[in-house]
């Protein structure tokens, strides 16, 4: 999906211990991090192009493809091995963070990039200085939500049995959100297209296999008494991907914690919801909520 009113993106590679990380950049003021979900043929700009003007105008929009993702490097099976998607996820950030020479900064993540968004601000929380999490991994107790979800399970299959697609991207967009006439057949076929990259397939399958043997998301749950940012968690009623259920835990144990939850919505608030989540996090960064 694109916009006229797009502002000027530049779009750099970092190089990191790990592996280089593309970031794309727009506007001026206090860092605000976008990190995306993990789906297949995603990016930073595939998850939040339409929704950078919001921001643009207040913020520095900080865009980094996760390692794996877009025009990032992909770890390989040994690396995923050893560590979790994740913990490569807020090493790599960190040091992109660093090397672009940001202090503090807003983060708001979705997703997988939810996940990676919660283990950062356990980890370093003196930097993050607000949190916006839509439908997080990790955060959630096992016992109160099914380990694959069907969306899950569909990203699952994305890559397996014949191989990625155009019908497999249409049902795997169809379960991501509550209406699939949000997507044009343009947006499917990009999407579907950026799906066939060889690297991202291997690193697809590497990545699917760690998380069954590690039996799923890291256990952030336990520690999310830690964070120390106002954070407003944002999700969509009808998600199954990351259940509404989550909510709840994060709802108990973080300290300065706010949920709003959209009906008629998936998994990508962002795009379901545009008008009102771009209101929302602006209002809450602003103080206003």
């Amino acid at each position: 999906m694109t916009t006229a009113t797009t502002p000027d993106i530049s779009t750099r590679t970092i190089r990191t211990t790990l592996g280089d990380i593309r970031v794309s950049e727009a506007g001026t003021g206090i860092p605000l991090v976008l990190m995306h979900g993990g789906g297949p043929g995603v990016s930073a700009l595939a998850n939040y192009l339409d929704n950078v003007p919001a921001f643009a105008d207040r913020y520095r929009v900080i865009l980094p493809d996760q390692p794996g993702f877009g025009g990032s490097y992909r770890p390989t099976a040994e690396d995923l091995a050893e560590r979790s998607i994740t913990e490569i996820t807020v090493d790599a950030m960190f040091q992109v963070l660093t090397e672009l020479g940001v202090d503090d900064f807003h983060l708001l993540g979705n997703s997988l990039g939810g996940a990676a968004s919660l283990a950062m601000a356990i980890d370093q929380p003196d930097r993050v200085k607000k949190l916006v999490l839509m439908a997080p991994g990790g955060g959630w107790l096992p016992m109160l939500a099914p380990t694959a979800t069907e969306g899950q399970k569909q990203m699952f299959k994305y890559y397996n049995g014949e191989g990625p697609t155009l019908a497999k991207m249409k049902q795997f967009v169809r379960v991501m959100v509550a209406n699939a006439k949000n997507f044009s057949e343009e947006d499917l076929q990009q999407r579907y297209e950026a799906s066939l990259d060889e690297s991202h397939i291997e690193f697809y399958h590497a990545y699917n296999a760690s998380f069954a043997a590690r039996g799923g998301m890291d256990p952030l749950w336990k520690d999310l008494d830690k964070i120390t940012a106002d954070t407003l968690l944002l999700w969509g009623r009808d998600d199954r991907t990351i259940t509404l259920d989550g909510a709840f835990a994060m709802l108990k144990q973080i300290r300065k914690v706010q949920l709003h939850v959209f009906s008629r919505c998936g998994h990508w608030v962002q795009v379901e919801r545009k008008d009102q989540f771009e209101l929302l996090v602006n209002n809450f960064l602003a103080g206003e909520l």
